[in-house]
């Protein structure tokens, strides 16, 4: 997570969507980084309304305005399975076929290897509401970049990182019926954003 005190604006860091490219492109130039350990960078809304935000507003900052990325669902899972399935993985996915990431995902209790949450847990803040100020989609990283040009008035470039290997992400019908069940809250996010589900 990164925050640009004068400028008021708090990004978020939703695992998965790019963030660790912004952070090497925009990171020497903000006023706070969250680089580690992984649960302070991928620091939910409801903690930073918590913890942060109350110290920034001590310091005389008013609560910044927040961005945060968020990916289709789908590609979200496979970007983090294909992630896991690297060699040097410290959770590892290897010998576990993508329907059976899926599957222990939707899970009420995930093994370690699929315990990764949802985007929409990251984007909620008080009352269990998305409260993030600004959403952006991630197959539509231009307008984030376009924004935040604006916002801290300067031209950025954002080099690929951190990018998993490209595998094909292959489920069951029965699976793909499963999934659209438990992860309907991140499907209805996604839609509401104005993006089209994968499956």
């Amino acid at each position: 997570m990164m925050v640009f005190w004068q400028k008021r604006l708090a990004i978020l860091a939703v695992p998965k969507t790019g963030t660790t490219a912004l952070e090497k492109a925009l990171g020497p130039e903000a006023d706070i980084v969250f680089r580690d350990p992984p649960g302070l960078k991928h620091m939910t809304l409801f903690r930073f309304n918590r913890f942060v935000a109350p110290l920034m507003e001590k310091g005389g900052c008013p609560r910044p305005e927040t961005v945060a990325v968020v990916r289709e669902p789908l590609d979200w899972l496979g970007s983090w399975w294909r992630y896991r399935q690297r060699p040097d993985a410290w959770i590892s996915t290897a010998g576990i076929s993508f329907d059976e990431f899926v599957d222990a995902w939707c899970r009420s209790k995930r093994p370690d290897f699929a315990d990764i949450g949802t985007q929409s847990a990251m984007l909620k803040g008080e009352g269990d509401k998305i409260g993030v100020d600004h959403i952006f989609r991630y197959d539509q990283l231009g307008e984030l970049h376009a924004f935040l040009e604006e916002r801290l008035e300067r031209k950025i470039e954002v080099p690929p990182a951190n990018v998993s290997p490209q595998m094909p992400l292959e489920l069951r019908p029965g699976m793909v019926q499963r999934l659209k069940k438990k992860g309907a809250e991140e499907f209805a996010l996604w839609e509401s954003l104005g993006g089209t589900p994968a499956i």
